[in-house]
């Protein structure tokens, strides 16, 4: 009898590095996102990751859950959010991610012509849902998208 040998342990750094480095230009994902594409709930073990080994990293395109960029982060963020055309919402004194148009998700593949706004956008099949419209990568029931404060 043969014995087969044992698969190599997952290294969580290199699951997340290779999850981001798909994120598409002017596309974002959560902390939380890039967790759950990993099969994991541990979101702050992403936030861990990327602050230790996230500078070789789009690291912009990973943020919180409300649309805000990482924290200290914020100037330089910016810069790469406007020259990627990442959709932004302007309030009156802040600014923020406008995650209905922004949210990627590897599970649905790149959706780049959302950000746009072009006609004929992908529409993603949802188990157990009527397709109604363009899917953007938002939920309305998900509770990581607080009430929009602008």
């Amino acid at each position: 009898m043969t014995a087969e040998p044992e698969p190599e342990p997952l290294d969580f750094g290199a699951a997340v590095a290779e999850v981001v480095r798909s994120i598409p230009s002017g596309r974002v994902m959560t902390y939380g996102d890039v967790a759950a594409a990993l099969g994991s709930r541990a979101a702050r073990a992403v936030g861990k990751v990327m602050a230790h080994e996230g500078s070789d990293l789009p690291w912009w395109r990973v943020v919180r859950s409300g649309g805000l960029p990482p924290v200290h982060h914020e100037a330089r963020a910016l810069e790469h959010y406007r020259a990627e055309g990442t959709p932004l919402v302007h309030g009156s004194s802040a600014w923020r991610l406008d995650m209905r148009r922004a949210r990627w998700s590897p599970e649905r593949g790149d959706r780049s012509d959302d950000v746009t706004g072009a006609a004929g956008a992908h529409r993603a099949s949802r188990p157990g849902r009527v397709d109604d419209g363009p899917d953007r990568g938002y939920d309305p029931a998900d509770p990581g998208f607080p009430v929009d404060p602008f």
